[in-house]
């Protein structure tokens, strides 16, 4: 028993991290497809994307398409080289979607650690003293592995973009990767730089990375070149470490293309003019522009919204206040720019500026006329990398207190005051408190991308209310297979049929195998988007939001409203409906081989509209009432 209790005792960390894994395993396992999970850019988007590509076993089709927007090409889906894609070829997709979730805990801690540990054992991470001294090397005390473990288990169960948790979550492992090319060159490691992309993504992440990683080449060899004027002998060791790094740097980009060779091929290969050309980006002026850069630091935005903001963004501008004050006032100038908190809180602002300049017109345009190829591309995703700086610098602050509190217990001199001594034991007590309350913050954050907070509530409600339901859909709610296989059964849907959908997700019919001319996808043919605007056309003249949200954009190419009030597809009630009428161009739908539309909504113009019902369906199992017309 006391065997028991030591091993406890000594990783109660470990412990409370792999309780966490099997509690939201078994939670998820009991609640299952009753789960409240993000609907918007998440269920509506890449999840119905996979599920196709398993209805047809298309993963790794060539020359292939996919049954939405009228056959979109299989290059322009996930490729099948990604850890997140492998879950769904061999699980269900609920079963993937959790699993992705609990594998993106386990990467971020695995990698946090790895990425500390070393910096900490060939580096240190101590403030710079008086004479510019360097941080000190250290081995890694049990305090530290504590905070280790929970600064990456809070890095791990952030809300983030969903399909794209993996990505961020392996970003500190990239970076140990190119620390150790950087020291230790081999070959181990340059194969792990080109493995790399099987974690991340290209267009999210691969190509800011490959911009940081030159960054880092150029200032390293900067660097050496400066130390290697002190030391006497030949410059060329220092020399070929940065050399190594530009190999990896190779290596990595490689991998990054015959990963998602897809990608690539799309867009090298192919001269069809995308949607991109047309897309309409805000502009801000200057005035709202500062406003943005300084709200996305603070707050984060939509796809990285991290919670810092309640915990570790004031204790960070805090402590940034204290430590540099401690530097010009012990004149030590140099650690100023030399320290990694200070480096961290650079690139947190430098991140949120390019995201802010994004959206002003002449510097986007600036760009875009100077690197000709760059034309579309939203450069400011550079914001998808302050989550990961965050909680490290909320580590660096943890780790200096746990380090100052360790330097007063070992000096016996000091610690013979019993203020001394109190103030240590406190800040120890902090060291922990920190990244624990960070957690709290974390899994109680209202955010579109908390599925725990939401799927918990979703039972508090119904036990508050005798059984019934919130008015969101969960995840078996909103795809409703059961409902979907009776009506394709009742109307004799054959597969390829193309049809619509009408106050409803086209990706619900997607996951249900019925293919459509409308979905969701943010690069397809411009020919495509002008087609399907002919369907849409009488809509959008009534609607000028309609007109402009399509025109501008046209990611969602779904059936317009022709009121600027639009309903809320993610709700069973379609909260914000105002209209029961649909206008559409059947002779356009006919162009495209259009058969049917399925709707939430009762249509009441749908024979001017020339459409007929066939009937209106329902199931126990759905909130849906599907009404289902014939294009005549």
């Amino acid at each position: 028993m006391n065997k028991i209790k030591n091993v406890v005792s000594e990783n109660w960390y470990k412990l409370l991290v792999m309780i966490f894994i099997v509690a939201v395993f078994i939670f998820y396992t009991v609640i299952g497809e009753n789960s409240y999970i993000a609907i918007h850019d998440n269920l509506d988007l890449f999840t119905p994307q996979f599920q196709m590509m398993k209805n047809e076993g298309i993963f790794f089709g060539f020359n292939t398409t996919a049954p939405f927007l009228h056959g979109i090409t299989r290059n322009g889906l996930p490729s099948e080289f990604s850890l997140y894609t492998v879950l769904y070829m061999i699980f269900p997709s609920f079963t993937a979607y959790v699993l992705g979730y609990l594998l993106k805990i386990v990467i971020a801690i695995w990698s946090f650690s790895l990425m500390v540990k070393d910096i900490l054992t060939n580096e240190g991470l101590n403030p710079y003293g008086n004479k510019n001294s360097l941080p000190v090397k250290k081995s890694i005390s049990k305090d530290t592995d504590i905070i280790i473990w929970m600064c990456g288990f809070a890095y791990g169960i952030l809300n983030l973009f969903p399909t794209f948790g993996i990505p961020f979550a392996s970003i500190p492992l990239v970076i140990y990767i190119f620390r150790n090319l950087y020291r230790n060159p081999s070959a181990k490691w340059y194969v792990a730089a080109f493995l790399y992309p099987f974690l991340s993504y290209f267009s999210y992440f691969g190509m800011f990375i490959l911009g940081y990683i030159v960054l880092a080449i150029i200032w390293l060899w900067i660097r050496d070149a400066l130390i290697s004027k002190d030391v006497k002998g030949p410059r060329i060791f220092k020399l070929h470490l940065s050399i190594s790094m530009l190999i990896g740097l190779i290596l990595l980009a490689a991998g990054c293309v015959v990963f998602e060779y897809r990608l690539f091929s799309m867009m090298l290969f192919s001269d069809t003019p995308s949607i991109k050309t047309t897309m309409v980006e805000s502009s801000l002026s200057f005035r709202d522009m500062l406003i943005l850069m300084a709200d996305s630091w603070k707050n984060g935005m939509m796809h990285a919204d991290d919670a810092h903001k309640y915990i570790v963004f004031p204790l960070c501008i805090v402590y940034f206040i204290i430590l540099n004050t401690s530097y010009i006032v012990k004149k030590n100038i140099k650690g100023i720019f030399r320290d990694y908190f200070n480096l961290c809180m650079l690139l947190t602002v430098f991140n949120s500026a390019v995201y802010g300049i994004y959206y002003n017109e002449a510097f986007r345009n600036l760009i875009w006329t100077l690197v000709p190829p760059l034309e579309g591309w939203q450069f400011n995703r550079t914001i998808f990398f302050n989550p990961f700086v965050w909680y490290a610098a909320l580590f660096i602050v943890c780790y200096r207190l746990i380090d100052k509190a360790q330097y007063i217990s070992n000096n016996k001199d000091l610690y013979k005051s019993a203020l001394i001594k109190r103030t240590s034991g406190f800040i120890r007590i902090m060291v922990f408190v920190l990244p624990l309350i960070s957690i709290a913050a974390i899994l109680l954050q209202n955010n579109r991308y908390n599925d725990l907070r939401s799927t918990a509530y979703g039972q508090y409600y119904m036990l508050r209310h005798d059984g019934q339901k919130t008015d969101n859909l969960s995840y078996g709610e909103f795809y409703s297979v059961k409902l979907f296989d009776k009506i394709k059964d009742d109307i004799g849907y054959e597969e390829g049929e193309w049809s619509l959908a009408y106050g409803l997700y086209p990706a619900v019919l997607e996951y249900n195998k019925v293919a459509t001319l409308d979905g969701y996808l943010g690069f397809y043919s411009l020919d495509y988007k002008e087609s399907f605007r002919k369907i849409i056309a009488p809509a959008l003249e009534l609607s000028e939001s309609s007109r402009a949200y399509f025109d501008e954009w046209g990611a969602r190419c779904y059936l317009a409203y022709s009121t600027d009030q639009t309903p809320n597809m993610a709700t069973k009630s379609l909260t914000g409906l105002v209209s029961d009428e649909i206008y559409v161009d059947t002779d356009a739908i006919k162009e495209l081989d259009g058969k049917y539309i399925f709707s939430r909504i009762d249509i009441s113009n749908a024979k001017e509209q020339g459409l007929s019902l066939i009937g209106a369906y329902s199931d126990e199992s759905s909130p849906y009432t599907i009404y289902v017309y014939e294009v005549e």
